[in-house]
């Protein structure tokens, strides 16, 4: 997906872009889902689930939150238009496109748009947020959820290996 020239990705086409990645399985609970708790209405989680089923014991590598949690309010995600792409990129990663190790260490604020962030409650495990991706994150987020996708189908095959 080309971004230059544009405004950024939306939520829409950064679901489309995971969906096409190999193994790849999208879970975007629709209001009024009864299977997920409402808080996640709306919001997706991207794993490596080759079988097509959502893994029990993994973690997403990658979600789109488009609200404030309870435990999770600095982004300002309640008014409209305002959602945010995490990223689990490593500590080592997080350093190197944020500068901090620290989720409130300098730089812009964590609600700030289109700024690679480090996650304000996850930060410190290698996370990265990203409010409102546009001209400037964009492709890096779509680049950092393509990379996450791959380590999380080598996990997935390093778990899979026979252990002798």
């Amino acid at each position: 997906m080309d971004l230059q020239h544009s405004t950024g990705p939306t939520i829409e086409q950064i679901i489309a872009a995971v969906r096409e990645l190999d193994g790849a399985l999208v879970v975007a609970p629709a209001v009024g889902d009864p299977a997920v708790p409402e808080l996640a209405w709306g919001d997706a989680f991207f794993y490596y689930a080759p079988d097509g089923r959502m893994p029990r014991n993994v973690q997403p590598y990658g979600t789109i939150v488009t609200k404030n949690y309870p435990d999770d309010t600095t982004s300002d995600l309640d008014p409209a238009g305002r959602w945010r792409v995490n990223v689990h990129v490593g500590r080592a990663r997080l350093s190197e496109l944020t500068g901090a190790v620290e989720p409130g260490e300098g730089g812009p604020g964590l609600a700030a748009s289109d700024v690679v962030r480090p996650h304000p409650v996850y930060g410190s495990a290698g996370w990265i947020a990203v409010v409102n991706p546009g001209p400037t994150t964009g492709e890096t987020v779509l680049a950092l959820l393509r990379d996450a996708h791959e380590a999380a189908r080598a996990r997935y095959e390093r778990r899979a290996e026979p252990r002798g």
